[in-house]
């Protein structure tokens, strides 16, 4: 029997605690968080509102820094590096997707999907195979010279999505990634995530307060009150299947008011 490879970890949360000043009283966001993802996982992290849900999500994502805690991307320490050397971790191994699509309004869709490659020492033709790769498998490539402002929303957050992708991250942070779009779009693009986690083994690290959305990951993780409520995991299951159980969960939970 051949020896299985142990699948590498990507990201560890230890201890996370993250509060905030209000009215000179400190508000615990999140109360201890122990979290480990491992290359290739599509993570959903869903929870009420005020459960800190974006609060995890962007101290993983080093947009924010944890008040207590330790957090590894690819074995390196990152929650007490300095920002010049945080900058460096965003712009090699992190990729961001986030609701309101970000994308820069006098660049074109290639302009806005290459931005992240024109920082590093790309050649161009490399650069242009991943284009052509990635804007391929999100179905923009015909999009290349259209301005934002010419396209759809779903088509936008394709865009970023390709964006995110380009530089081939370690992970892949998502920030409500459906929440503007129609069903529709919002099938298409999670589709699409879906395909090229499988096709390309990128780690995905998404919240969302969809409960559709999340029936696309491989593992749902649950906050309440700034701690780990509960994680489910998919398996074999049919996404039809997942979907029921994240809404059983979300009713365990207190209702299905997850924004």
């Amino acid at each position: 029997m051949e020896n299985q490879k142990t699948p590498k970890t990507v990201l560890i949360a230890e201890g996370l605690l993250k509060s905030y000043a209000l009215k000179g009283n400190a508000q615990q966001v999140l109360q201890g968080i122990d979290l480990r993802v491992i290359e290739g996982e599509f993570v959903g992290i869903m929870g009420p509102s005020g459960s800190g849900k974006t609060t995890l999500l962007n101290t993983l994502a080093t947009i924010d820094r944890p008040t207590e805690g330790n957090i590894f991307i690819n074995e390196q320490e990152i929650s007490k590096m300095k920002d010049t050397q945080l900058s460096n971790i965003r712009r090699k191994h992190l990729g961001f997707v986030f609701q309101d699509y970000n994308l820069l309004d006098t660049l074109t869709v290639k302009e806005n999907i290459l931005l992240p490659v024109s920082l590093t020492k790309t050649s161009k033709d490399q650069a242009e195979k991943e284009f052509n790769a990635i804007s391929g498998m999100l179905g923009i490539k015909q999009l290349a010279n259209k301005y934002p402002a010419e396209i759809s929303g779903g088509e936008k957050q394709r865009t970023s999505a390709a964006r995110a992708l380009i530089h081939s991250p370690s992970i892949v942070f998502a920030d409500e990634p459906t929440g503007a779009l129609d069903s529709k779009a919002a099938s298409n693009l999670l589709g699409n995530l879906n395909e090229i986690n499988q096709a390309r083994q990128v780690t995905i690290v998404m919240v969302t307060h969809d409960p559709l959305a999340s029936s696309y990951c491989k593992r749902v993780i649950f906050l309440k009150d700034g701690k780990i409520f509960s994680e489910l995991y998919r398996g074999e299951k049919t996404r039809e299947s997942f979907f029921k159980d994240i809404l059983d969960m979300q009713a365990v939970l207190g209702g299905g008011n997850q924004k």
